[in-house]
């Protein structure tokens, strides 16, 4: 018989491997198994949790992606993107891609080009051009919260690389992230049929990113700024030179706004058709003689509130105003009955059809006889809060004059126009 390995442990019985081969039984043992205790279970499916969005972000990290690319390259292939709609879809991608799109200006995108042998059964349209006659030109207006760098480049991007953006509006500001002066370079920068800007109450807003608007938007033709104390003359010099086509301008509560920039306004701007000046507590008669002198073949609408004018500054426009047909004048404490005066009888004033004075002592019965007597085009005028004026002048004038109607209520005279 063949020799049998003695079993133990309750093993089988099995046959010495030599003699396996000559029909023996295998031996098949039983594995002894080791107790594993339940707190390295837990502990190596924390670690595979662990290990696996740490493999997956490794791999990530490794795999080509465009943002591996420096900002150079990235910005050659952005301005290629054909379509505003596929450069907004681009400028949602990342706060990286915004910024590149929004630097990019209107004349760097890469245009496609038509055919050198063109195909006489089709018509080679542009895409950006179909979309601007489908949509029109537009105005995106910005307001509170809202009012942001990211949304205003998002939306030159938008707009504005396809020539549609002309009216920029932007009511107030964000408190943390509000409109600085790169929102408005994106602007200037995708945007270069811009015709109207207003900025009101946005704090952070310099001459700088006038600036960067003048340089970028030479066809800008109303500008208004309202409540931007960091905007001085420099900026508006810059305006005042880039925008020549200007033919509105507001400034409103801009505590750094002096006299040069209202004179340049005046020099560069020959189309400037209305003025609308209003409590810049540095504005005095330089500016506001230079910026009349210097547009009297154009200026019609002149508004002057709370400024530090004097008698000097109403001669000015008395005898500079040639082109005006409305004059509004309010809280010019500076100004007294000569100035009043001297305005109407330098007899320049004969285009002048509505007239408004609010809070002005200098007005009295002497004035108000001048006025009536040297503009002979006067149809419509609205005095408010003028104490030396009383109802019964009032009644008296409007009687002499026969051409005017005393309204009580609003210490309005009126007439047809």
């Amino acid at each position: 018989m063949p020799p049998f390995h003695d079993c133990r442990d309750g093993g089988l019985l099995v046959l010495d491997p030599a003699a396996a081969m000559f029909g023996g039984v295998r031996q098949r043992k039983r594995a002894r198994v080791t107790a594993v205790p339940p707190c390295v279970f837990a502990a190596a499916a924390e670690e595979a949790l662990r290990a696996v969005p740490a493999a997956k972000r490794q791999r990530l990290r490794e795999a080509p992606t465009l943002d591996a690319l420096p900002d150079g390259c990235l910005f050659e292939i952005l301005r290629r993107v054909q379509g505003a709609r596929a450069r907004g879809a681009s400028s949602c991608v990342s706060r990286r891609w915004l910024a590149l799109l929004g630097g990019i200006r209107a004349s760097e995108i890469k245009r496609v080009q038509a055919p050198a042998v063109p195909d006489l059964n089709q018509v080679f349209v542009c895409e950006d051009e179909a979309e601007a006659a489908r949509l029109g030109r537009s105005e995106r207006t910005l307001e509170g919260e809202g009012a942001t760098d990211v949304a205003l480049t998002a939306a030159a991007v938008a707009d504005g690389l396809r020539g549609s953006l002309e009216s920029v509006v932007v009511r107030g500001s964000h408190p943390t992230r509000g409109v600085t002066d790169s929102g408005l370079s994106a602007v200037a920068r995708g945007c270069p049929s811009l015709r109207s800007l207003a900025l009101w109450d946005v704090p952070q807003v310099t001459d700088a990113g006038l600036a960067e608007i003048a340089a970028g938007c030479p066809s800008l033709e109303k500008l208004d700024i309202t409540g931007c104390p960091l905007v001085t003359d420099k900026g508006l010099v810059a305006v005042a030179q880039g925008c020549p086509d200007l033919k509105t301008l507001t400034i409103e509560a801009c505590s750094g706004v002096a006299n040069e920039g209202l004179k340049a306004i005046g020099r560069c701007c020959s189309k400037l058709q209305a003025v609308n000046i209003k409590n810049c507590a540095y504005v005095g008669d330089q500016g506001v003689s230079g910026l009349i002198c210097s547009a009297t073949a154009s200026l019609a609408k002149v508004c002057l509130q709370g400024l530090s004018i004097t008698d000097a500054s109403l001669a000015v426009i008395g005898y500079y105003g040639k082109a005006i047909t409305n004059l509004t004048l309010t809280r010019l404490s500076a100004v007294g009955e000569r100035g009043f005066w001297v305005m109407a009888n330098a007899l320049g004033l004969q285009k002048l059809r509505c007239m408004s004075i609010t809070s002005c002592p200098g007005v009295t019965e002497l004035a108000l006889v001048s006025i009536a007597k040297f503009c002979p085009s006067l149809k419509q005028l609205y005095l408010r809060k003028c104490s030396q004026i009383s109802d019964g002048l009032l009644k008296d004038f409007a009687e002499a004059a026969k051409v005017l109607e005393i309204d009580q209520e609003f210490r309005k005279w009126a007439g047809s126009c």
